[in-house]
């Protein structure tokens, strides 16, 4: 992954992809700053340039995780029909959970951090996304938009858990 003459925003964002590698396969209490630097081809001080913490790293990670799924239903709120909203918004989770799956792993172990700035990432994160669906499903003129949105939400996790077991009849299925 490393290149000569990589430029220090790219170099984090290496880091970042190879954390949110290794956290995803190993378990973010198990895995070490020096795994994930090897994973980014660079040194283990390297990361700690750019992060002071392996908690720092997570948090980023996360939000790299976040702003993917945010900016995936934005685009979706901003061009689809109000008949196919909640279609596109599974579409548009289905691509991120198959390109970016590890991304999805690692979200799912941070539920169950209990270190507070990692707890609160995860609770603004999928605020963020509620209010983005919720808003949504509101201006689509959507029956019961509140309802409706805990429905989605809960049936993302519960694909989740189907992706991770390898469980694909509790995917989501299409009207």
């Amino acid at each position: 992954m490393a290149r000569g003459g990589t430029t220090s925003a790219n170099r984090r964002t290496e880091i970042v992809s190879a954390a949110i590698e290794v956290f995803a396969e190993i378990g973010f209490y198990r895995a070490t700053t020096a795994q994930v630097a090897e994973r980014a081809a660079i040194s283990q001080p390297y990361v700690y340039r750019f992060f002071t913490s392996k908690e720092s790293l997570l948090l980023e990670a996360l939000e790299v995780s976040w702003q993917r799924i945010l900016q995936a239903f934005a685009k979706v709120r901003d061009t689809a029909a109000s008949e196919v909203l909640e279609r596109e918004f599974i579409r548009a989770y289905e691509q991120i959970a198959a390109a970016h799956r590890n991304e999805i792993l690692l979200q799912m172990q941070a539920q169950t951090i209990r270190e507070e700035p990692i707890r609160q990432a995860m609770r603004q994160g999928l605020e963020q996304v509620k209010q983005l669906v919720l808003k949504a499903f509101e201006e689509a003129g959507i029956e019961d938009p509140d309802a409706r949105t805990s429905d989605f939400l809960a049936r993302g996790m519960l694909c989740n858990v189907a992706m991770a077991l390898e469980m694909d009849d509790l995917m989501f299925k299409r009207k």
